[in-house]
């Protein structure tokens, strides 16, 4: 009988105790994720906000739920360390609430991340994507994954886009001010286009996304703030006509999960005014695995990309395959050079997980 893989080689038991600790650790992130998505989903949090210190009794009278239920839910948030618990009553620390309740006001509001797992039929999809070398289209990962990342970006886009971050380009608020064309590339459900039509009512925006979902998200969101000077485009970014008269174009958090990012480039770079700015929003990688592993977030974008983006970006045969960490800022200078742009700026805006690159034909 061939021998075992354990039996082969001679096991460090200590080693052995902390690798099982660590990979349990997950585990119960997994668990956690679940009761967060719970928690925010059926108003808990915000029903222990508003109702604190507050018993189970009172939390479940607050929301209408089953109080056996949202007692074993909230000793579990509070084993988790998410909330307080003294004798019955439990609470949440004011940072807490701005992590966990305020959406609005808070940078740091994280619940638009956590969407109650992939389900069956996307985690088959990841499954087959191994397999044939094909991932699924952002289409295919469902409503959850537009409106969570509108939900997860939703914060910093508020309080800093049409302020700090396009404010920091050079000559652009001037323009959106007079009344500009802009185009985002890779819309979504509608966050960036429709804060920048919000601020500059003069200031047409035109947002195109592949995602009928993302697409339909976006122009209920629109409608809903009584925007007359949004259009949303169901059609990829080679789709964008080259009408050469946009004043600025966007890309946020979205190049990297393109199959063919080179051409979305190019027909950008047609579109845009010959004086225009392309500002592109993506994540914070050096290109360099040793030197990526100094960011203790690591592993979790390289499982977002496993599930979403780079399925997104495999999503069509020859697909470029970027991934989540693949536009990193010598990559992102190679390739706008290569569609034609000359120009190109890095910026910081204190965005934890984006870096912000300003370029110019």
């Amino acid at each position: 009988m061939a021998e075992t893989a354990t039996e082969r080689r001679e096991i460090d038991p200590d080693l052995l105790k902390k690798l099982a600790f660590q990979v349990w650790t997950y585990k119960k992130g997994e668990m956690v994720s679940a009761m967060l998505h719970i928690g925010d989903q059926l108003g808990l949090f915000a029903a222990l906000s508003e109702t604190q210190p507050a018993s189970s009794h009172d939390v479940a009278e607050a929301t209408g739920l089953a109080e056996r239920l949202v007692r074993e839910w909230l000793y579990g948030v509070a084993a988790a360390g998410l909330v307080a618990h003294d004798d019955s009553a439990f609470s949440l620390s004011p940072e807490a609430e701005a992590l966990l309740v305020d959406e609005e006001g808070s940078l740091h509001f994280a619940m638009g991340a956590f969407r109650g797992g992939l389900g069956d039929q996307v985690l088959d999809l990841i499954l087959d994507s191994f397999r044939t070398g094909i991932g699924m289209t952002y289409e295919q990962q469902g409503p959850r994954a537009a409106a969570g990342l509108a939900r997860t970006t939703g914060p910093f886009s508020r309080q800093n886009l049409t302020s700090v971050i396009l404010g920091g380009l050079d000559g652009v608020v001037a323009k959106l001010e007079r009344g500009a064309k802009v185009l985002d590339v890779g819309c979504g459900a509608g966050v960036s286009a429709c804060l920048i039509a919000q601020k500059w009512p003069n200031t047409e925006v035109v947002g195109f996304d592949p995602s009928a979902i993302a697409v339909q998200q976006a122009q209920e969101r629109a409608e809903d703030a009584g925007l007359e000077n949004t259009t949303f485009v169901e059609a990829g970014a080679a789709d964008v006509p080259a009408t050469g008269d946009f004043d600025l174009a966007l890309t946020f958090d979205c190049l990297h999960d393109m199959p063919r990012p080179d051409d979305a480039l190019d027909a950008i770079r047609a579109a845009l005014d010959a004086d225009g700015t392309l500002l592109i929003k993506d994540i914070r990688s050096k290109g360099d695995f040793k030197l990526d592993q100094r960011n203790p977030m690591l592993a979790m974008f390289y499982g977002f990309s496993i599930t979403s983006c780079l399925q997104s970006a495999l999503s069509e045969p020859g697909g470029m395959g970027l991934g989540t960490l693949g536009l990193y800022p010598d990559k992102a200078r190679e390739m706008t050079a290569a569609a034609g742009f000359t120009r190109f700026t890095e910026h910081d805006f204190n965005d934890a997980a984006n870096l912000y690159y300003e370029v110019r034909p």
